[in-house]
């Protein structure tokens, strides 16, 4: 692999607006983007002129390039794990936005195809290196809300009709796209999930609200998500000396409330962190990616496949459970 001297050369794989900030941040963490594929020329056009690069829609010109270390798919979810497979095969390494694939089985594969070519793999699951969110856990994880026992969260919207939201075919699932915070959130502060309950609306093949009871190792978590309507988009993690509330939306926050303490530091005058984000919110994770890659890692020790297939694991089961009760079978 020849990698530029701080970063690495990067195709972008799908052209909408995610890929367009992430685009931005490649060049923050010291990147260069040598490539984007896409399926609109109109789109792809717009993309090149914006970040100064070769567009094509033809992926197999991509797969044979010889410019391209590393590869950031943000396809519709359905599309991911075929994606990197492809990508994998052809010797890139693969950066994949959350959800890595439609199911833990999937994403194994995923992980199973890196390994066999020696090349790294990994769910851009960015709240995990984010300078917030990784405070607010150093210090429930060192013990300064006691004994934690209780995660919650929420992501709801009224989205608007149309596009991926909105297709079984393409992926479209507020389980798979919007819980997938909540649960990474939880199981990073409570450990593996013992047990799920899960309850909610499934509308034309696609499960479009929801609410996850799950049981951890040391404790439970509560989430609620909703295509159809706004959810009050914070989280706190709590303990049994105190808890630090996330602001909304709290997967993309910069402010926090550390509630430790005496009891006017509890309830009266909690601590304000504030953490800004890094250009868009991914430049910690392309910038933690390529110290990974240079240094020869097939996976990001921060977020390995064990963190992404069991959480897509607790989804899967949540999604089952859904349209099942739907009358829809599982999924």
């Amino acid at each position: 692999m020849t990698a530029a001297a701080e970063g690495l050369r990067w195709a972008v794989i799908g052209t909408g607006k995610i890929s367009d900030s992430f685009a931005s941040d490649i060049r923050a963490a010291e990147g260069t983007i040598t490539r984007a594929w896409g399926r609109d020329p109109e789109r792809l056009a717009g993309f090149a002129r914006r970040h100064e690069t070769v567009v094509t829609t033809d992926l197999a010109a991509v797969l044979a390039a010889d410019d391209v270390d590393i590869a950031y798919i943000a396809t519709p979810a359905a599309t991911h794990a075929a994606l990197a497979v492809q990508l994998l095969s052809a010797g890139k390494h693969v950066l994949v936005e959350k959800p890595m694939a439609m199911s833990d089985a999937e994403a194994a594969e995923v992980f199973d195809c890196a390994t066999a070519h020696g090349r790294f793999a990994m769910e851009g699951m960015w709240m995990k290196f984010n300078p917030l969110h990784r405070e607010v856990m150093r210090r429930a994880l060192s013990g300064d809300f006691g004994e934690l026992s209780h995660v919650r969260g929420g992501f709801g919207a009224p989205f608007p009709p149309g596009g991926s939201r909105w297709s079984a075919e393409l992926g479209g699932s507020v389980i798979l796209n919007q819980a997938i915070y909540t649960t990474t959130l939880a199981t990073w502060a409570l450990g593996p999930v013992t047990g799920v309950e899960a309850t909610g609306q499934v509308r034309d093949g696609v499960d479009v609200s929801a609410a996850l009871t799950l049981r951890h190792e040391s404790g439970l978590s509560q989430a609620a998500v909703s295509a159809l309507a706004f959810v009050d988009p914070t989280a706190a993690v709590s303990g049994s000396r105190g808890w630090a509330s996330i602001e909304g939306m709290f997967w993309a926050g910069h402010r926090a409330r550390i509630h430790s303490g005496d009891v006017p530091a509890l309830f009266e005058r909690p601590e304000e962190l504030a953490l800004p984000l890094e250009g868009h919110g991914y430049t910690p994770m392309i910038r933690s990616v390529h110290e990974a890659v240079r240094s020869g890692q097939l996976q990001h020790p921060e977020h390995d496949a064990d963190a992404t297939l069991s959480v897509l694991a607790v989804l899967a089961e949540a999604r089952t459970q859904i349209f099942r009760a739907a009358g829809q079978g599982s999924r």
